[in-house]
C-alpha cells in the first residue's frame, strides 16, 4: 500500500507538488515555513497589536492595492487632524466656516503627502526592521510613494489658497516643515522639535484660515466701498483700509491661537521622542519624562481655564484684536466707539465672536465637558507610556506612540471647550470611536 502511494505522488506534476502556504501567508520552502519578517513589533511573544500580528502578503488584487496604500497613508491617524483647525477656530474666537473647512482639507492632505514621503524616505531602513511595510515588501513602488507625496502637498496648498493669501503662507511653512523633517531632521536632535513645529502650525493654520475668511466675509457685504469681490490667485493685493483690517485679523489670530498651539506642540513633541525608539525600545527615561509633560499639559488646560472670569475670551486680549469685535473683557456688555473706522465690522445680526445668540461664552456646561475631555486625554496617553516605562520593549513602545497620537484627539476637544467653543469639542470627540476602530485593522504608526 505504502509503494502505492509512493508512486502515485511520483506521477503528480511537479506543479502539484509544491509546498502548500504556511498559516501565516508566507510560504513553505524547503520543508520549512519561510522565516517570517520581524519588524521589531510583534516580538517572540506576539504581544503587538493585530494589525502587525497578521501582516498581508504582496497581494495584486484590488483589495490588497487598497489595503497597502491605507497601510502607506495610516488612515487611522488621520481622524487627529480636524481637531487641529477646529481648535485653532475656537482659539480665534470665530465659529467653524468655510475658511476652517478648507484648513481641514489641507491639512489632511499635507499629513498624508507626510506619511507617503515618510516611507519613501525610510524605504532602506524599513527594509531592514520593517520589511511588512508597503513599500519594503514590494505592494508600491518608491516613484508611486513620492508621487503621491507631491501630488498631495500641491493639493494641499491649493485648498489653502482658497482661504486666503495668509491661510496659503502658514500651510507653506507647514509643507516646508513636513519635508525637511522626512528627509532630514527625522533622525537628528532637531526631529521631535520640526515635529511639534509642524502640529502647531496645522492649529494655526486652522485659525488663520478660519479668521481670514470671516474678515474677508465681513468686507465683501453691505453696499459702498466695503463691497469686493473674490480675489484671483497670484493677484496683487490692493492697498486699502480693507486690506490694513484684514492683516490685522491675522495677526490677532495668531497671537490669540499661538497658547492653544504651543499646548499641542508639546504634547507633539513628548510622543515623536518615544517614536524614535519604537522599533528597538529599550528607554525608560523618555517615557517617563512624557509622562510628566502629559500630567503638567493637562493641569495647564484645567488651570487656565479656571483663571478666567465668566464671559471672558480664552486668550486674553483676543476680543480685542478680533475685528469688528467691540467687545472689551472688563465691560462685557459695554460697546465702546472704536479709536478707528471699523471697515471690517460685519453688518447687524451677523456673528460676533463674544456675542454669539447660540453660543454663549461660558456655558454652564463648559466646565464639566472640560474636565470630561481633559480627563479622557490623560486616560488614552497615560496608561501606555507607564507601561513603556516599566517594560522598554518595542511593543509597549509602539503602543506608547499609539496612544499618543490618538489621544491629541480628546487634547483638541479640550483646547476647544477650554476657548468657549463646546460644541467643537463634541464634534472632535465624536471623531475617537471611529479612530479606536479604524486602528484595530491599520496601525498609525
Amino acid at each position: 500500500m505504502r509503494r502505492l502511494l509512493l508512486s502515485a505522488l511520483g506521477a503528480l506534476p511537479a506543479g502539484l507538488r509544491a509546498a502548500p502556504a504556511g498559516l501565516n501567508g508566507h510560504a513553505v520552502r524547503g520543508g520549512r515555513p519561510a522565516a517570517a519578517p520581524d519588524d521589531g513589533l510583534s516580538g517572540t511573544g506576539g504581544t503587538a497589536p493585530a494589525p502587525d500580528r497578521h501582516r498581508p502578503s504582496p497581494g495584486r488584487g484590488r483589495g490588497d492595492t487598497v489595503r497597502a496604500w491605507t497601510e502607506l497613508f495610516r488612515v487611522s491617524a488621520l481622524f487627529s487632524v480636524p481637531g487641529d483647525a477646529l481648535a485653532g477656530a475656537a482659539a480665534v474666537g470665530r465659529s467653524p466656516g468655510r475658511g476652517t473647512a478648507l484648513a481641514i482639507g489641507a491639512s489632511l492632505c499635507l499629513y498624508e503627502a507626510g506619511m507617503a514621503l515618510n516611507d519613501w524616505a525610510d524605504r532602506e531602513e524599513d527594509a531592514v526592521d520593517r520589511p511588512h511595510r508597503p513599500i519594503p515588501s514590494g505592494r508600491i513602488s518608491p516613484s508611486a510613494a513620492l508621487g503621491a507625496a507631491g501630488a498631495l502637498t500641491a493639493t494641499g496648498l491649493a485648498l489653502a489658497a482658497r482661504a486666503g493669501r495668509p491661510a496659503l503662507a502658514v500651510a507653506t511653512g507647514l509643507a516646508a516643515t513636513v519635508w525637511a523633517y522626512d528627509l532630514h531632521l527625522k533622525h537628528t536632535k532637531a526631529g521631535p522639535a520640526a515635529m511639534a513645529a509642524a502640529r502647531s502650525l496645522d492649529l494655526l493654520l486652522g485659525a488663520t484660515a478660519t479668521a481670514t475668511a470671516t474678515s474677508t466675509a465681513y468686507a465683501g457685504t453691505g453696499p459702498g466701498p466695503r463691497a469686493t469681490r473674490p480675489m484671483r490667485l497670484g493677484a496683487v493685493p490692493p492697498t486699502g483700509p480693507d486690506n490694513v483690517a484684514r492683516a490685522a485679523a491675522t495677526t490677532g489670530s495668531l497671537l490669540a491661537a499661538l497658547p492653544a498651539a504651543l499646548v499641542l506642540g508639546a504634547h507633539t513633541y513628548g510622543v515623536t521622542a518615544v517614536s524614535r525608539h519604537e522599533a528597538q525600545g529599550g528607554s525608560t527615561a523618555v517615557p517617563l519624562a512624557v509622562l510628566a509633560t502629559t500630567t503638567a499639559l493637562a493641569a495647564a488646560v484645567l488651570a487656565t481655564h479656571q483663571r478666567q472670569r465668566p464671559g471672558e475670551p480664552a486668550t486674553p486680549g483676543l476680543a480685542a484684536t478680533a475685528p469688528g469685535s467691540s467687545h472689551r473683557p472688563d465691560h462685557p456688555h459695554q460697546p465702546t466707539a472704536p479709536a478707528t473706522p471699523d471697515l471690517g465690522a460685519p453688518p447687524p445680526g451677523t456673528y460676533r465672536p463674544s456675542h454669539h445668540p447660540h453660543r454663549p461664552t461660558a456655558p454652564a456646561l463648559t466646565p464639566l465637558l472640560l474636565t470630561a475631555f481633559t480627563g479622557a486625554y490623560l486616560r488614552t496617553a497615560g496608561p501606555p507610556l507607564l507601561h513603556a516605562a516599566l517594560n522598554p520593549s518595542p511593543p509597549l513602545t509602539q503602543r506608547a506612540v499609539g496612544g499618543g497620537i490618538r489621544a491629541m484627539i480628546p487634547l483638541q476637544a479640550a483646547l476647544a471647550a477650554r476657548a468657549g467653543a463646546p460644541g467643537s469639542g463634541l464634534a472632535v470627540m465624536a471623531l475617537v470611536p471611529l479612530a479606536r476602530s479604524l486602528a484595530r485593522k491599520v496601525s498609525p504608526t
